[in-house]
């Protein structure tokens, strides 16, 4: 395995977005992202399209620049930098392993793009970055939002493991006492954003069990 190379932190991050429950994660990863200054570089896959409309009732136009408006819309932010592509798009400059990105984060991750993934095929962009990612040596993190996990979904994550990528599952947590499902999200979110570096919201770390008062 190569070595892995120095990414400077403000290299932007590859949003892969999969057609699997739980969008609203990867609404709330681009909007602390974008809120944050940082640059995006989002792939929504051709299934997302229509996750988007069924969870949160949006239409995303499919066109990328159509689509940056709709989505700076929706995070409500003019800060940071957000670059869309199309899934099918894979002359784009992320489909190169000479483009230099900060990682890639695919959120949510369907089991279907983790078995091809892990395969070694690349049928879209979304595949095509991350068989980059791993050939490159540059984090490569996979949420799957799917249970419970057969015995092919639990091979197909381990050799991506093995191949160098981090598997991050959105599982809550209560320990840090959520009032509402915002809450849980950014949780989920943060967590899963902290294993690129970023400091992004505020959010009660573990200290220790809560003494009372």
């Amino acid at each position: 395995m190569k070595n892995p190379e120095i990414i400077a932190p403000d290299a932007p991050l590859l949003l892969a977005v999969c057609g699997a429950s739980a969008q609203v994660l990867a609404l709330r990863a681009l909007q602390l992202l974008l809120e944050g200054g940082h640059c995006v570089d989002l792939v929504l896959s051709r299934g997302a399209f229509e996750v988007w409309r069924a969870e949160m009732g949006v239409l995303l136009p499919v066109a990328p620049k159509e689509q940056e408006q709709v989505l700076r819309q929706h995070c409500g932010t003019s800060k940071g930098e957000l670059r869309c592509y199309r899934w099918n798009d894979q002359a784009a400059p992320m489909a190169s392993g000479s483009y230099r990105s900060r990682g890639m984060l695919i959120l949510p991750a369907t089991m279907g793009t983790v078995g091809r993934v892990a395969a070694g095929i690349a049928t879209d962009l979304i595949e095509r970055c991350a068989d980059v990612q791993l050939k490159e040596a540059r984090p490569l993190v996979i949420a799957p939002r799917e249970m419970p996990w057969n015995l092919i979904h639990l091979r197909n994550l381990t050799a991506l493991a093995e191949a160098g990528a981090r598997i991050a599952p959105p599982i809550p947590a209560w320990y840090h006492q959520p009032e509402s499902l915002n809450d849980m999200v950014d949780f989920l979110v943060i967590r899963i954003l902290d294993l690129f570096g970023y400091e992004l919201g505020a959010l009660r770390r573990w200290e220790g069990p809560i003494q009372e008062r």
